[in-house]
C-alpha cells in the first residue's frame, strides 16, 4: 500500500510553565518548575498540598462567556490550545476542504471538575435530583473534539482517545493512521486534562502515586533522583496539527517535522505498576521503530514517560537499553515531566511538542531535580540533568505508559522532501 507521508504544521500549547507553546518552550530550555501550592481549593488536610496549575489563565480571554459556563476547564484547555495550532498552521486563513479535516482529541478523566460540583450539589440536597443540564455534555471527555469541530466547521473524523498517560500519544497515532490512508488530509489532535479537583488529588493521594514533598513543591518531581517519592499532578493541552506532506507543500505550510511512526502494545501486567522487566515498553519501542522503517540508532533523543515514581522510572530505562544498547549510551534522555509535572491524558501532547521543537532547534530540553544519583540506574545513560543539551537532533521519539499497561510512543523526524 502506498502510504502517505504525514508532517508536523501547526503547534498549541496551554501548560503550567507557558500558555503558549513558544513560552512552554522557552520555560522547558531554562528549566523552570511549574509546581507550587494548590490555589483552586483548601488543601490543607490533603497529605499532598501542591501541583502544576496552569496559571494566569481567563478563559474569557478566549471564549464567549456563555459558553465558557457550558463547558468544563479541559475543555477550555481544549479550545484554547487547539486555536493557537490552528492559526499557527495557517489552516485559519487557508482554503481547505472542511470534509476533510478531523478533530482526534484525548482526556484521561475529562470534566472530573463538573462531576464533583455536582455530586456535591446532590448530596447537600434534599434528595431532589436537580442536575445542570450542560452537567452530562459537560463532563464527556468527546465533548472537546466535538466543540473544536464545531469551533471550526471540521466535518471530517472526530472522535475521543482515552487511555490513561497514554491518551494524546493514541490520539496523534489515530490521526496519523488516517491520514496515511487517505482517508483525511489535516487533523487536529492532542489532549488535555483539569484533574485538579478535591477528587484529583484526593484519588491519587490514596494509591500512593503523587510526591508529598510539600515542603519544596518546584522540587518534588524529581525523575531518576534517589529520592523521589511519587509524581507531581498537573493540568494543560497540548495540541498539533498533522498533515498530508503533499497538501501542506500545496498551501506553502511551515513544516516543523514529519511524524514518522507510532506503536501500541499493552503491559498485561497490573493495574497501576509497570511490568518490572519493561516487557509492554519494550514492545512499544520495537512496534514503534517498525512502523517508521527506523534503526535502534536513528533516534537521538528519546523524550521518556519519567514520572518520578520509584518503580515506573526504572523499568523505563530497562526497557531502553533492552532496545537501544550500546547506543542507549549515546542518546540524550530527559523527562519534562520533572517541570510541568504529569498532565496525565495531555501527557503525550504537550510531551510531543517539546520532540518536536528538540528536533526543529536541535537541543534537548532537561530533566531537572537532579540532587542525588539513584545506585539502580545507569550513570552511563545521558538523562540530561539540570541543563539543556544542544546536539544535532535528527530524530526524537516520545513514550507515554498509563494505568491499565496501555503504552503508546511516537517518533518525530527532521522533514526531508
Amino acid at each position: 500500500m502506498n502510504l502517505k507521508r504525514v508532517v508536523v504544521t501547526g503547534i498549541g500549547a496551554l501548560t503550567p510553565i507557558g500558555n503558549t507553546a513558544g513560552d512552554f518552550w522557552q520555560n522547558l530550555l531554562n528549566g523552570v518548575s511549574g509546581a507550587a501550592p494548590i490555589t483552586r481549593f483548601d488543601v490543607s488536610k490533603f497529605r499532598t498540598r501542591f501541583a502544576c496549575e496552569v496559571k494566569n489563565f481567563d478563559p474569557l480571554n478566549f471564549i464567549d462567556r456563555k459558553e465558557v459556563k457550558r463547558i468544563d476547564r479541559f475543555t477550555q484547555y481544549a479550545l484554547v490550545a487547539s486555536d493557537e495550532a490552528i492559526r499557527d498552521a495557517g489552516l485559519d486563513k487557508a482554503a481547505l476542504n472542511k470534509d476533510r479535516v478531523g478533530v482526534i482529541w484525548g482526556s484521561g478523566v475529562g470534566g472530573l471538575d463538573v462531576f464533583h460540583e455536582e455530586i456535591i450539589a446532590f448530596a447537600k440536597g434534599d434528595g431532589t435530583p436537580r442536575f445542570n443540564p450542560f452537567y452530562v455534555p459537560k463532563m464527556i471527555i468527546d465533548i472537546a473534539a466535538g466543540l473544536i469541530s464545531m469551533r471550526w466547521g471540521y466535518r471530517g473524523p472526530n472522535f475521543a482517545t482515552v487511555a490513561a498517560c497514554a491518551t494524546s500519544n493514541i490520539a496523534m497515532i489515530e490521526a496519523f493512521n488516517l491520514i496515511r490512508l487517505n482517508k483525511a488530509s489535516v487533523f487536529i489532535t492532542g489532549g488535555s486534562e483539569a484533574p485538579l479537583s478535591p477528587g484529583g488529588i484526593g484519588g491519587f493521594n490514596a494509591m500512593r502515586a503523587l510526591s508529598e514533598r510539600n515542603d519544596s513543591p518546584q522540587t518534588a518531581s524529581r525523575p531518576f533522583d534517589k529520592d523521589r517519592d511519587g509524581f507531581v499532578i498537573g493540568e494543560g493541552a497540548g495540541a498539533i496539527v498533522l498533515e498530508e506532506m503533499e497538501h501542506a507543500l500545496a498551501r506553502g505550510a511551515k513544516i516543523y517535522c514529519e511524524l514518522a511512526g507510532g506503536g501500541l502494545s499493552a503491559d498485561a501486567h497490573h493495574l497501576t505498576a509497570p511490568h518490572p522487566e519493561g516487557l509492554g515498553a519494550v514492545l512499544v519501542m520495537e512496534n514503534t521503530l517498525e512502523d517508521a522503517e527506523m534503526k535502534a540508532t536513528d533516534i537521538d533523543y528519546i523524550n521518556v514517560h519519567g514520572t518520578s515514581t520509584p518503580l515506573g522510572d526504572i523499568a523505563e530505562l530497562i526497557a531502553i537499553k533492552k532496545i537501544f544498547g550500546e547506543h542507549a549510551y549515546t542518546m540524550n534522555i530527559s523527562s519534562t515531566k520533572s517541570m510541568t509535572g504529569h498532565l496525565l491524558g495531555a501527557a503525550g501532547a504537550v510531551e510531543a511538542i517539546a520532540c518536536i521543537k528538540a528536533v526543529e532547534e536541535n537541543i534537548v530540553p532537561p530533566t531537572i531535580n537532579h540532587f542525588t544519583d539513584d545506585p539502580a540506574i545507569d550513570p552511563k545513560l545521558n538523562l540530561t540533568f539540570n541543563k539543556a543539551h544542544q546536539r544535532t537532533v535528527n530524530v526524537a521519539m516520545s513514550n507515554g505508559f498509563g494505568f491499565g499497561g496501555h503504552n503508546a510512543t511516537v517518533v518525530f523526524k527532521k522533514f526531508v522532501k
